[in-house]
């Protein structure tokens, strides 16, 4: 029996115009948008769609969105200079650097540049801090994102074995941290898990993964993870966006994979659309943040 499809596409519509409503809400009380200000740096295809996305996104939600290009000889230098003067431009609510950077630019430097108010991406030490600490200001979009789909479609994580098969700032590290908490934004019930964190070095992955009642697959290689490694049954989230000869394909042979999970996302599809939403729910966050910091 096929495993039912965690529908993120689906979920991400619900959740956009639940945040339409906050915002237009927002715009009555304040007389103005929320601003979101992406830096997009050179001409890589997949940035340049990822940032299509997010502006699309933005339109449909009321939140302005503003595109900074710079070219992709830019220097570290050049765009810390960009991010000082978003910084300091009080209309600018949130501020995204479209990662990756050129292999010139050091990303951390950047991204510890940005003013943690106007951090939506979480990406800031101060933020990683606060969610380590279960007190977050933000939360990053594609753990968030994960979380609110698992919580939509009925499926809680307290006292659930998880395993999270990778370890980037951006998803591996925050899910894991996030998902041992003895509380979330979404109740205890969306947190409470006992958290397993496997990357390259694991030995003997296919025995932890096959115990996880949720495995959450972030590792950037395609069809990495098989049915072998699947328990039966389980929640199978697949972060992977991986392009192939074949079209996109994610970090979990889908097509095997369903046939012994009890729930699986796809892609594309499944997490994609939700990382864009919770970044809109972010900027409206920062804005309400940055609002009450001068009243």
């Amino acid at each position: 029996m096929s495993a039912k499809l965690l529908d993120g596409k689906g979920i991400s519509k619900e959740i956009q115009k639940e945040t339409k409503v906050k915002v237009e809400q927002f715009i009555a009380d304040h007389g103005e948008s929320p601003v979101l200000a992406a830096v997009l740096v050179g001409d890589d295809p997949a940035s340049q769609v990822y940032v299509r996305n997010k502006e699309r996104a933005c339109a449909r939600a009321g939140i302005e969105s503003q595109l900074h290009r710079l070219p992709a000889t830019s220097t570290t230098e050049d765009i810390l200079a960009k991010v000082v003067e978003l910084n300091e431009d009080s209309q600018v609510n949130g501020i995204l650097v479209q990662l990756p950077l050129p292999d010139q630019a050091d990303s951390r430097v950047i991204l510890d540049a940005i003013d943690p108010q106007k951090d939506v991406d979480a990406f800031h030490p101060h933020n990683v801090g606060l969610i380590s600490q279960g007190r977050p200001q933000f939360l990053p979009c594609t753990p968030h994102g994960i979380v609110q789909m698992l919580k939509r479609c009925g499926i809680e994580t307290t006292g659930k074995s998880v395993c999270v098969i990778g370890r980037s700032d951006i998803v591996g590290k925050p899910m894991a941290m996030m998902l041992g908490q003895k509380d979330s934004d979404l109740g205890p019930e969306m947190a409470n898990a006992t958290v397993t964190l496997c990357h390259s070095r694991t030995q003997n992955l296919a025995s932890i993964t096959q115990q996880a009642d949720i495995l959450i697959a972030a590792i950037g290689r395609p069809n990495f993870v098989t049915p072998d490694m699947i328990k039966p049954g389980a929640v199978v989230v697949d972060v992977g966006i991986n392009r192939t000869e074949q079209g996109l394909v994610g970090d979990v042979d889908f097509d095997s994979g369903k046939e012994v999970a009890g729930f699986i996302t796809p892609v594309p599809g499944g997490v994609g659309p939700l990382t864009v939403t919770m970044l809109l729910e972010n900027t409206l966050m920062a804005a309400i943040i940055q609002i009450k910091s001068i009243a």
